[in-house]
């Protein structure tokens, strides 16, 4: 297996990290358009011949493209924000490779009624190409990350050894982190958060398909666990209500985000002052995206790892009759402690958390564990392989029953 990693920041450079622990693959190439982040993830493992770098602009199909064929790459994995996934994903299909990403195209909000219908849906361009991609025999294995990813395969787990009949499967993430000298700091790419929190959430309900809501709709407390504790989440727009009804039959599908007064407060006023968009504005001669100008005045989440404490849950609540026809509600999570991955491996708790995914699912494709040809998402594959898997790098998942009523 040759991978091509395209983007260097937190998580590509957290992959580089864990890859370099296991002996899966011949080569990985390690790209960006910035060569100083190139630089910066190939120190982590300086020595290893296995490892190399290249400049690529993420946005130009004929370019990646082009990089595929000149280092003999198998698979591509995409690291960077979902503003570049269609021409990632397309230069793969046109240089006959696999492709791997943890975020899906982006959505396009319904011109009159946004907060009620669907309009173009995360990953709606991508599964428009699926035919494609299996006349071709090489697959997308898309929303591969923590969330989606390692959430999409919880729920194909509960649906295979769990449940009989599923009522709802309901994505809840929640943390306690905290970043110390910052009073307001992201943990994740504020570009890509900015995206997912603001668009119309979307719900699926089977009667009804998909719909949409205003952002940060149906507020509940949630409690997570290995004391992290209770955290109000409300819902936010994420691919895992667009993948998992499509292999996992389920009443209900929903993802909540623990994001907290003051976060939901940054984010309103962000919108309220148009610095949420991503379309440039001119000033002093200069056209620039407001939504970018944010990203560069707000540290670098890949920086902030000495600084980050506590933890980070990433979880998947499923309701239904277990297979004794009986009521049951478990809730299937892994928790990642930041003061633990920056120790073990030099990155954050939330961009390490992202990384192990894809490292995992690689290396059960190149062990022929898990194969496919088209579109498709983690809820297509046997989920045990993976589990195992990763419980095997060193980071094992967990289970809590819950009450029923």
């Amino acid at each position: 297996m040759r991978i091509l990693l395209i983007g260097a920041g937190g998580v590509g450079s957290a992959v580089v990290g864990i890859a370099a622990r296991r002996g899966f693959f011949e080569h990985v190439v390690v790209a960006d358009y910035d060569p100083a982040r190139v630089e910066r993830a190939l120190a982590r493992v300086a020595g290893d011949a296995r490892f190399s770098g290249a400049r690529v602009d993420a946005s130009d199909v004929a370019a990646v493209a082009a990089l595929v064929r000149e280092h003999r790459i198998t698979h591509v994995l995409n690291a960077v924000d979902p503003r570049f996934v269609m021409p990632i994903f397309d230069a793969s299909l046109e240089a006959g490779v696999d492709y791997l990403d943890m975020a899906m195209s982006l959505s396009k909000p319904h011109p009159e009624r946004p907060f009620e219908l669907a309009g173009e849906k995360l990953g709606d361009a991508q599964f428009a190409k699926a035919a494609d991609w299996a006349r071709a025999g090489r697959l997308a294995l898309v929303g591969m990350g923590v969330e989606p990813g390692l959430s999409d395969v919880f729920a194909r787990y509960a649906a295979d050894h769990l449940f009989s009949e599923i009522d709802e499967v309901g994505i809840r993430d929640g943390a306690n982190l905290v970043v110390d000298g910052y009073d307001f700091a992201p943990s994740f790419s504020i570009w890509t958060t900015i995206e997912e929190c603001l668009n119309p959430p979307v719900i699926y309900e089977a009667e009804r398909a998909w719909y949409t809501t205003p952002p940060f709709s149906e507020p509940e407390t949630f409690e997570f666990p290995e004391g992290i504790g209770p955290v109000e989440c409300v819902n936010v727009e994420h691919e895992e209500v667009l993948l998992v009804p499509r292999w996992v039959k389920a009443k209900r599908v929903t993802f909540k985000y623990g994001l907290g007064d003051e976060f939901i407060g940054v984010l309103r006023t962000l919108h309220m002052l148009g610095l949420d968009r991503t379309e440039p504005v001119r000033v002093r001669g200069v056209d620039v995206s407001p939504r970018d100008v944010v990203a560069a005045c707000l540290p670098d989440p890949a920086g902030l790892g000495a600084r980050m404490h506590g933890k980070t849950c990433a979880g998947t609540w499923v309701t239904g009759r277990g297979p004794d026809g009986s009521k049951r509600a478990v809730y299937l999570y892994h928790v990642v402690d930041s003061d633990w991955s920056w120790a073990e491996y030099g990155a954050q708790a939330v961009v390490w958390q992202t990384a192990i995914n894809p490292v995992v699912a690689l290396e059960l494709l190149a062990t022929g564990r898990w194969s496919g040809a088209g579109v498709l998402g983690p809820e297509a594959f046997d989920a045990v392989p993976f589990l195992e898997l990763l419980t095997a790098y060193g980071s094992p998942w967990g289970m809590r029953e819950e009450p029923v009523a």
